[in-house]
């Protein structure tokens, strides 16, 4: 199948498009183990919260309390009983770890302000376009359902749609394009039928004014 039939005209596979890289794998399944780990982690977690009622706040302070209360009473037992403290690795960040953090967070807010001041400006109409469209979609989709539900929701999606349609990209593609096309010569039949005839309509107005 060539180019031109390919959506967009792409000339990459869909995993070169996502990076090519660990998350490529994990969205496209090929890491399955890690892909079902974390639909089942997710799931459980969204059961967790919406059975329990704890917020997101809420549940992880009480894990934290939890965690550190067992490690408080663990190592001082082990002192007492001259038992080995608890395995903890050392914690530490290193500066190096910082510096590239904060390196990757300011580049990407740089990118993010730009963005903003050309929608601002009035210089990136395409852009405007599409953050308007994202942002009313999420406000519809949050006036619908709650963030946790939608966090899922999305994510489930994230890890199959991609998925499937890499399995089935070529009946896909055939289809969308075609539709596409449909939609084409309509609208060049709209174009010509209706949208043609409305300067002749206003020269003729013109005229027998």
């Amino acid at each position: 199948m060539g180019s031109s039939d390919k959506l967009f005209n792409r000339q990459r596979s869909l995993h070169q498009i996502l990076g090519g890289c660990f998350v490529a794998d994990v969205v496209l399944w090929r890491q399955k183990d890690v892909t079902v780990g974390i639909l089942v982690g997710t799931l459980f977690a969204w059961v967790v919260f919406e059975i329990s009622g704890y917020t997101l706040l809420s549940l992880v302070s009480s894990v934290f309390f939890l965690l550190f209360t067992i490690l408080f009473l663990w190592a001082k037992s082990a002192a007492i009983l001259n038992r080995p403290a608890p395995p903890l690795p050392h914690l530490y960040l290193s500066e190096e770890m910082v510096n590239q953090a904060a390196c990757f967070i300011r580049s990407h807010i740089n990118m993010l302000l730009s963005v903003s001041e050309n929608i601002a400006l009035g210089k990136d109409t395409d852009m405007f376009v599409k953050v308007s469209g994202g942002l009313l979609l999420i406000s519809v989709l949050g006036s619908l359902t709650d963030f946790l539900t939608l966090g899922y929701t999305s994510l489930v999606i994230v890890l199959t749609v991609p998925a499937l349609y890499e399995k089935y990209e070529d009946r896909v593609d055939t289809y969308v394009l075609m539709a596409y096309r449909k939609l084409r010569q309509l609208h060049y039949k709209f174009d010509a039928v209706c949208v043609s005839k409305v300067p002749r309509f206003n020269l003729e107005e013109k005229k027998l004014s």
